[in-house]
């Protein structure tokens, strides 16, 4: 049984969506490969009171690791890739072709950036700390701008408090 509920962040809404209890989905408004609404479940705040607590300590700069039960609903190959992600230290960057090197396959780098993309769970599977390999930002669901103020929020280089 799934359900979901919209909270307010610095980056715009968020839509947490749950299955039997356990987070399945962090969707941004706008975000490329977002499901359709229909297929969040019913809405109910009652599976999200952990994971609102610590994106709000994140949000506020109190937390650097997530430590919340995932479902992450994909082939074999994205969830390897998405589990990698977390690996990925608060503030610091990873490029898609490191990414693939730490899977056992250098080549992949393309592969990992198509499941990096198809990440159901933004923020919390730091999908945004992947970057070219010449360092520069390339495609984020959530778009190029919401990634750069995630990137400078985590390294404390944003212009203004988020």
């Amino acid at each position: 049984m799934k359900q979901h509920t919209v909270i307010d962040s610095p980056y715009g809404p968020l839509t947490l969506v749950a299955e039997d209890g356990v987070l399945c989905g962090l969707y941004m408004t706008d975000q490329r490969h977002r499901p359709p609404e229909e297929s969040f479940g019913t809405p109910d705040q009652a599976p999200f009171a952990e994971a609102e607590e610590q994106l709000e300590a994140y949000f506020a700069g109190e937390l650097k690791e997530f430590t919340l039960e995932l479902r992450l609903n994909g082939t074999p190959f994205q969830r390897r890739v998405w589990e990698r992600l977390r690996t990925i230290p608060y503030g610091e960057r990873r490029t898609y072709g490191e990414l693939a090197a730490a899977l056992g396959n250098p080549a992949a780098s393309r592969a990992v950036g198509l499941a990096n993309g198809r990440n159901p769970i933004g923020i919390i599977v730091p999908c945004h700390r992947v970057v070219g390999a010449d360092g520069s930002l390339t495609g984020y669901g959530g778009g190029l701008q919401r990634k750069q103020r995630l990137l400078d929020f985590e390294t404390g280089t944003a212009l203004f408090a988020v």
